[in-house]
């Protein structure tokens, strides 16, 4: 829990940030975790009872928010929701400041914001509290915590899973890559658009982590270079949260990495994941999302369960 009382200056940045700084048997206790949530919302004795959680989200968000707002809850917490104009941050406060105030305050913190990952890094040491991070541009580690949940509830266990995503390289893809990389004999490819792939940077990190796993994480530009076989085909929408393209012609660019019927078609034993919203006719077809082969009601779903496996582990003592 948030040290409360006795402040002895800033601590260390606890929480989940990112997962490509968790180890793999942690990956897989949370995608473990999730699951049993999932299949029982219940299985759990409240415990954050008595435990103030924040919610600070500057961006929007239905599943998210909503996710961690009731699994706190479920958890025994009471939320402390936040909107974008709510915090002195607005009127120039600093990021440290405001971590010390909250963590005084506070027993853990959900936050998506404006900024960069840096900045909960900062709230977590400045407040002493462990933060999560509920999205930044750089990553969505809780949607790949939920992502691989899913993957595990549908397939069981995700050694040799085969997965294909088709878009732009954002957060929810350096997440998911992230996450497939920690898992013995995964295959991931990511099929992104030229010049909208992953960071270098990131997909440099989950490369190396992949090779010391036995598992794969590679790059194309071009669909028609994609895997023979693959288990689940999976989009997300082409305009990130907060984002813009550079580009005043990117639609022209993405359109090949449409996903529809005839593109699924290539994989007929593949399922579909999408982390939602969802732009029908622009990165998914109707008939795709909605169709007997789509988990993205699944995925969304288990965004609860994911949150709640993630708050019960900041709020234990290695959290």
């Amino acid at each position: 829990m948030g040290d409360t009382h006795d402040r002895q200056g800033p601590g260390h940045a606890r929480g989940l940030f990112s997962l490509a700084e968790l180890p793999p048997e942690l990956i897989t206790s949370l995608i473990e975790r999730s699951v049993e949530l999932f299949r029982d919302r219940h299985a759990h004795d409240h415990p954050l009872d008595g435990q103030a959680v924040g919610v600070l989200f500057t961006k929007t968000s239905t599943r998210t928010r909503t996710a961690f707002t009731v699994g706190a809850i479920r958890l025994g917490a009471t939320p402390v929701t936040f909107g974008p104009g709510d915090l002195q941050l607005n009127t120039g406060e600093s990021v440290g400041d405001t971590g010390r105030v909250l963590g005084s305050m506070l027993d853990s913190l959900v936050a998506r914001t404006a900024g960069p990952l840096d900045e909960l890094r900062e709230l977590s040491r400045e407040g002493r509290l462990p933060v999560v991070n509920a999205m930044a541009a750089q990553e969505h580690p809780s949607q790949g915590v939920t992502d691989l949940a899913t993957l595990a509830l549908t397939f069981g266990d995700l050694a040799g899973i085969r997965v294909l995503y088709v878009g732009e390289g954002n957060n929810t893809a350096v997440a998911l890559a992230h996450g497939l990389a920690a898992v013995p004999g995964a295959r991931l490819t990511l099929a992104t658009p030229a010049g909208y792939g992953l960071p270098k940077d990131e997909l440099a990190a989950a490369v190396r982590r992949a090779d010391g796993a036995g598992a794969r994480v590679r790059q194309i530009h071009d669909l028609a270079l994609a895997p023979d076989e693959v288990d689940v085909v999976y989009t997300t929408r082409w305009q990130t949260t907060g984002t813009a393209k550079p580009d005043a012609s990117w639609r022209e660019t993405f359109r090949p990495f449409h996903v529809d019927e005839t593109l699924l078609g290539r994989w007929p034993q593949a399922s579909f994941m999408h982390d939602l919203p969802a732009h029908r006719g622009d990165e998914v077809a109707g008939d795709v999302l909605d169709g007997p082969r789509s988990l993205a009601w699944t995925q969304a779903a288990m965004k609860l369960s994911g949150a709640m496996a993630i708050l019960e582990w900041v709020a234990g003592p290695h959290g």
